[in-house]
């Protein structure tokens, strides 16, 4: 068996130009690079699938060496459903953000700023249970 270089050339640029597009800020990008990687894996698993042979469906005049495996089909479907289900989540997120900030931008929240240069420290909570909030003994540390 042979693979098609060109099918494999596309599905490389697929996953390549999805994830460029997932490390951008743009809420929309971030679809658009999922949708990219969601396509390019769906050529994968076709490409990884087999040689092509013909359709699964019993005739005792063909050799069963000679029928496609369907799992590779059924697992490409079951992916389109699931990256379906995902975009329009994320879709919905974009819909939302924009309706309440007008921003499709991802932007710095300033306490995680903070925490990652050093100027700012959180503080450990040491809280110790209560009696009447656990049925198991609370020891008291001295």
């Amino acid at each position: 068996m042979t693979v098609s270089l060109v099918l494999v050339v596309v599905m490389a640029a697929l996953i390549a130009c999805g994830v460029y597009l997932l490390l951008e800020r743009s809420l929309t990008r971030v679809v658009l690079g999922f949708l990219l990687i969601g396509n390019g894996v769906n050529l994968l698993i076709l490409i990884m699938g087999g040689p092509s042979g013909f359709a699964p469906i019993y005739d005792e005049s063909l050799d069963p060496g000679e029928y496609n495996d369907p799992l590779p089909q059924a697992l490409i479907l079951t992916a389109i459903v699931i990256t379906f289900a995902v975009s329009a989540f994320l879709l919905a997120l974009i819909y939302r953000s924009w309706r309440l900030a007008n921003a499709d931008d991802v932007s710095d929240d300033a306490d995680d700023v903070a925490l990652r240069s050093g100027t700012l420290t959180m503080p450990i909570e040491e809280v110790s249970p209560d009696e009447g909030d656990t049925d198991f003994p609370v020891e008291v540390s001295r």
